[in-house]
């Protein structure tokens, strides 16, 4: 069900990881190790130089955790107590690989799934307008189950707020709705048991020909804002406090499928689009008139899903050339000098399999400073993610695949290090706890999965031979 694979652990650990990576070749991305980001990310998972003082030698070995142990003990840092750079060298080895534990299963296909910001809740959405929120210290009982109103195809997606105390949740609709996750109600049926208040995205002004839907919407960090990708090519901004929008963007030239914050002041914006582009906007700046602070070529195809690293500079897309791409914004030009067009403008991801002449073409200007291969982008807008910063200093991406199948990358080295194989049809979201080895996956076969390390000691699920799939 799943694997480790043992021959790049050589590739993950400590100060020799340059010469290591590059004697065994274990990525296109080893050209770029001289970047900062990797650098960074080196000292933010690997262990104290003094913790090896009792391995004469073996410098460029991973440190065993037994030895740091030792080493703590002993106090060899002059500290007695692991720092957190320790702390994420020891936790980021012992990957959530074990299992899979089904925490749910629906008749319907899940669409997204994320841990809040504490791990005290997990939020799964289903298509068939389910919404469920786990109290995972609980056991994974249903804090909350929801039955959303007036969608269209789908749940696209969800978001807790900061204090967790409300979740938005959007479909292809100019609708966002918001639900109170704090109130006593187990069961929350729109509009019957309790409210499920209406944002209109849209707002009084818009010309609707399009028929608004949105594809991601997200909190800012204060709570005060919601900002949403829509299929008219633009950026929304919702002013909670005001009940109104208040930005729309002409952002891209097509869809937008993603946008997220760069960091906690709300000021970057990070978006992605159907038309191949990453873009970065400032919100401090003009921007109503769709003029970015910076344009990121490199993908071939539409971009799926952004995730920021969090500190305004570097950030993580999925494509539907197959792809996952690294990006820091300092490399971002003032416009696209060049968009690639699709070789076969009959291909579609949604039922089509990725052209295999295509799968070695690289754009001529890539801005990109890593490429990750292995999974798959097909069907539905795959999601992709940075490990935690408590427990592995983010020296991991992880990422959802058509295949039924996850896959944990190496950010540095770019080799896959692990890959949990159990689900029937897409992984298209997936969520790693912020502080446990603990991961989750959620497929279009309905089934919300748990692996952990080392687990626990129930059997893992199984899919039973004879047994129905669930309706897609």
């Amino acid at each position: 069900m799943s694997r480790l694979r043992k021959d790049v652990n050589a590739c993950n650990e400590g100060n020799a990881l340059s010469k290591t990576c590059a004697r065994q070749g274990c990525s296109e991305n080893s050209g770029y190790l001289d970047q900062d980001i990797f650098q960074l990310t080196n000292l933010r998972s690997g262990p104290c130089d003094l913790l090896s003082r009792g391995v004469p030698g073996r410098m460029k070995l991973p440190i065993s955790t037994l030895k740091m142990l030792v080493g703590r003990e002993g106090n060899f840092t002059g500290r007695g107590r692991f720092t957190s750079a320790d702390s994420c060298h020891v936790l980021s080895r012992y990957l959530p690989v074990n299992g899979p534990w089904w925490v749910d299963r629906v008749q319907s296909r899940a669409y997204v799934s994320q841990f809040s910001a504490d791990g005290s809740l997990f939020v799964a959405g289903f298509q068939r307008s389910h919404i469920r929120i786990y109290n995972v210290d609980s056991g994974w009982k249903v804090k909350k189950d929801i039955m959303a109103k007036s969608l269209r195809w789908t749940i696209t997606d969800t978001s807790l707020s900061p204090d967790q105390r409300f979740l938005v949740y959007a479909s292809l609709s100019p609708i966002v709705h918001i639900v109170n996750v704090g109130s006593t109600a187990t069961e929350s049926v729109a509009n019957i048991t309790e409210i499920h208040d209406g944002l209109d995205f849209a707002g009084d002004d818009y010309d609707d020909d399009v028929g608004l839907g949105i594809f991601s919407v997200k909190f800012s960090t204060d709570g005060r804002e919601l900002v949403a990708a829509s299929n008219d090519n633009s950026i929304h901004v919702y002013d909670l406090e005001a009940k109104r929008p208040s930005l729309l963007i002409p952002a891209h030239k097509s869809d937008v499928n993603t946008v997220c914050f760069a960091d906690e002041t709300g000021h970057l914006l990070f978006s992605g689009s159907d038309d191949h582009l990453c873009k970065v906007w400032d919100r401090r700046c003009f921007v109503t008139k769709g003029k970015a602070a910076g344009v990121l070529m490199g993908h071939l195809e539409g971009i799926t899903f952004i995730d920021s690293r969090g500190d305004g500079r570097y950030f993580i897309s999925n494509g539907k050339d197959q792809t996952t791409k690294l990006w820091d914004i300092r490399k971002m030009a003032s416009n696209a000098t060049y968009t690639p067009r699709r070789r076969d403008p009959d291909w579609d991801y949604r039922w089509m399999d990725y052209p295999t002449h295509v799968r070695a073409l690289k754009h001529p200007h890539d801005q990109s400073i890593a490429t990750y291969r292995g999974h798959s982008v097909l069907l539905t807008l795959i999601r992709c993610y940075f490990s935690p910063s408590y427990s592995t200093g983010q020296k991991y991406i992880y990422t959802g695949s058509s295949d039924g199948s996850l896959f944990i990358y190496d950010l540095v080295s770019g080799a896959q290090v692990a890959s949990h194989h159990h689900h029937k049809a897409p992984v298209r979201d997936c969520s790693w706890h912020p502080f446990y080895p603990m991961m989750i996956t959620s497929s279009w076969d309905g089934v919300i999965a748990r692996w952990e390390f080392p687990g626990g000691n129930e059997e893992p699920s199984r899919w039973e031979p004879n047994h129905r799939r669930p309706y897609f």
